[in-house]
């Protein structure tokens, strides 16, 4: 593996100093830390993924590298020790509609003190469920969009987060794929209009946009299934020249190993927004470098601070992964210009 310097484009998050003056603002109100609170706290989180995923699996023992990991770590360290002073509670809404309501009933019927969410879909459905409940999400791509919050910089309600890319992002991997595959004539792009932001158009946009620069066309590949996913991906493989991009979507996380053996079996390039998809075989992902920040934000409101008045916070850093052993069973000569601006190169 190669490591390259970073050379992705740096998203300012909060200033630095305003979540200081945030943070000191409410320390006086702050548990001495490493206190035993008068009760036990729940710590209450919902995922997409089922929890036999291995995604899931690693979150839970990676402490460190992962974003449950991280969290319970990052916990520890403001002094908050798991069945000491706060229990942690998980629950999957992997497989449809009614594992949602179920899952998100039976978070609230714990009466925990935060809530943590992943994808879109699960905090839509914690923030219809309660209005008191802190919340906090750990990637939304479109808050103010979806309704989530008022504004980045004052949420408002029981709601705040971290947002993990914007609407411009759908460009840039076009252009990233383009780059790494020159002679394609047509680009699809893959997402489940259920899951994805907007149906698809908060990237769908700037997609088209930058493709009419290109002269590429844009092919939208939508699944409802992952009984789809083969077929959709299969028809890629046929002429005109095609490669495809995988929109931010919990869905396509849940099935990234179907959608990777389909773009193997018909060799079909994909690019991809986070770097699951490349640990799983794909060939590149561009995406926010994973940061575990929403214990800073759980320890505050464990200790009275309102979610909303926790301002939305942005990634810091976005990175390219290349697997250059993909790309050669592709068929594909990565240019020596993209590797270069690699992250991280996988052989």
């Amino acid at each position: 593996m190669i490591e390259r310097p970073a050379s992705a484009r740096v998203v300012p998050a909060v200033a630095r100093r305003d979540f200081i003056r945030l943070a000191g603002a409410t320390a006086a109100g702050f548990l001495v830390l490493g206190s035993t609170p008068d009760r036990m706290r729940i710590v209450a989180t919902i995922t997409s993924l089922s929890l036999d995923d291995e995604l899931t699996k690693r979150s839970m023992t990676e402490a460190a590298t992962t974003r449950l990991g991280g969290l319970i770590a990052g916990l520890r360290q403001r002094g908050w020790v798991e069945g000491v002073n706060y229990r942690f509670e998980i629950r999957s809404s992997f497989g449809g509609p009614d594992k949602i309501k179920i899952a998100v009933q039976e978070l609230i019927d714990l009466k925990p003190d935060v809530i943590l969410t992943g994808s879109t879909v699960e905090t839509a459905a914690v923030i219809a469920a309660t209005k008191t409940i802190p919340i906090v999400f750990a990637t939304s791509n479109d808050p103010i969009g979806n309704g989530f919050v008022q504004s980045l910089a004052h949420p408002g309600g029981n709601v705040t987060g971290f947002t993990s890319s914007t609407a411009e992002m759908g460009g840039k991997w076009l252009q990233l794929i383009k780059e790494a595959v020159p002679d394609i004539e047509r680009i699809g792009v893959l997402f489940n209009p259920v899951s994805t932001p907007r149906g698809g158009r908060y990237y769908l946009d700037s997609i088209e946009q930058e493709a009419g620069v290109t002269g590429l066309t844009v092919v939208q590949a939508p699944v409802g299934t992952a009984a789809e996913i083969d077929g959709t991906i299969g028809r890629f493989a046929k002429p005109p020249k095609a490669a495809m991009i995988s929109l931010v979507d919990s869905f396509l996380v849940a099935n990234r190993q179907a959608i990777i053996a389909a773009t193997a079996k018909y060799r079909v390039p994909m690019i991809y927004p986070f770097h699951y998809f490349i640990d799983a075989g794909g060939l590149m992902s561009y995406g926010p470098t994973l940061e575990v920040r929403s214990a800073d934000y759980v320890d505050l409101i464990l200790r009275g601070t309102r979610a909303g008045d926790l301002p939305v916070q942005s990634p810091r850093k976005y990175e390219l992964l290349i697997n250059r052993t993909v790309a050669k069973a592709l068929g594909l000569t990565i240019p020596f210009t993209l590797l270069a601006r690699a992250d991280e190169i996988r052989e």
